[in-house]
């Protein structure tokens, strides 16, 4: 399909064109974005959706390193969370039970009947409005979605922003905004898994990580937190340096037995304001994230129940630990936990949060 080149400021460019088609007929619009010399990224309207981030390796040869659905069945169904923005409750709230205050609300739930990333109809399935933007030697989209009071049981109009911006030097910002009409809560994330192999590529194995953390929940069969926050000292958690994922998610520990068989949990990260969570890498082509941001956990997903039924559009099976998930967000349930941060939003008050993903070549 022919593409409309929107912003062109000397190497970096934005470029827009129809992607697909809903199955009622309405368009989903593709932005390509970035440095044509570096790191460039797909965003699709659907889910507000990073669907590709092609970056070097040390030798410059480029790849996309996020898995995705290939077929817009596939972004509806399985693949839904794939690189979506995900809310307005990223992660669980258990029994679909939201308390504010003296009011209870019952939202809608999946089969689990736990409320997963917002409801079984959640923003990862809805179509954004888009439009290119350019900033500081950065440039990128930003996407808007109006969610009515009572969108899967939440009270309150929310109307939400997510900007994604791309430097020349291979820095993906992604800032989210939101305010509301009514009393409600509010945690955004975006849900990419990558694979610094390319995607496709293989188990994440091989790949090292580094979380800034010195304490992460532990959860119930369903993932539910069970409540304090434990030290991961002593603990397949303890990732303050830098290990080998493999070493972790096949160790023995009820904790990675209670996820499917590797890490499916909430860190929570030392320090507060922007700072640096997280460092991926992958020493066989050299490529690395480091990931940083304003909010309090990072949920690290392993991919543990990918089963080889999806195909990724590299036209491969994605099977277990195909990809790694680091989303920055707010705890799960916490509007059930008093004692977690609080993701409350008031009307008049503006809810903001920014992560960076800073890639980089060794």
């Amino acid at each position: 399909m022919p593409r409309d080149v929107l912003v062109s400021p000397g190497d970096l460019m934005v470029t827009q064109e129809v992607a697909a088609a809903m199955p009622d007929g309405r368009r989903i619009t593709r932005w390509t974005f970035g440095s044509r010399a570096g790191v460039t990224a797909e965003v699709l309207s659907l889910g507000a959706r990073l669907q590709a981030l092609n970056a070097p390796d040390r030798a410059g040869r480029k790849a996309n390193v996020v898995l995705a659905g290939g077929s817009v069945q596939d972004l509806l169904g399985q693949a839904s969370y794939l690189g979506a923005t995900v809310g307005r409750y990223a992660n669980r709230i258990a029994r679909g039970v939201l308390r504010l205050g003296d009011v209870m609300y019952r939202l809608d739930t999946q089969l689990t009947g736990h409320t997963l990333h917002g409801g079984p109809d959640g923003f990862a399935t809805r179509l954004w409005d888009g439009v290119p933007v350019r900033a500081d030697r950065q440039v990128g989209v930003r996407f808007r979605l109006r969610s009515p009071a009572g969108d899967q049981g939440f009270p309150g109009t929310v109307t939400a922003e997510v900007t994604y911006l791309l430097d020349s030097d291979g820095e993906l910002s992604i800032t989210y905004q939101a305010a509301t009409d009514a009393p409600t809560v509010v945690n955004l994330t975006n849900h990419a898994y990558f694979n610094l192999a390319g995607e496709g590529g293989g188990t994440v194995f091989d790949h090292l990580l580094r979380v800034e953390a010195a304490g992460y929940l532990p959860v119930d069969g369903d993932l539910i937190p069970l409540g304090p926050v434990e030290p991961v000292a002593g603990t397949p958690f303890d990732l303050r340096r830098a290990r080998r994922i493999a070493g972790c998610v096949t160790a023995e520990h009820p904790q990675l037995r209670a996820a499917g068989g590797g890490f499916d949990h909430t860190w929570v990260l030392d320090g507060c304001g922007f700072r640096r969570a997280a460092v991926l890498s992958h020493p066989a082509s050299g490529r690395q994230i480091e990931c940083l941001t304003t909010e309090p956990g990072l949920q690290v997903y392993t991919g543990n129940h990918f089963d080889g039924s999806l195909i990724g559009r590299s036209g491969r099976r994605y099977t277990a630990y195909a990809g790694i998930a680091l989303e920055t967000q707010h705890f799960p349930d916490s509007s059930n936990r008093p004692d977690y941060p609080s993701t409350l939003l008031r009307p008049g008050e503006k809810y903001r949060s920014r992560t960076v993903y800073r890639f980089s070549a060794e």
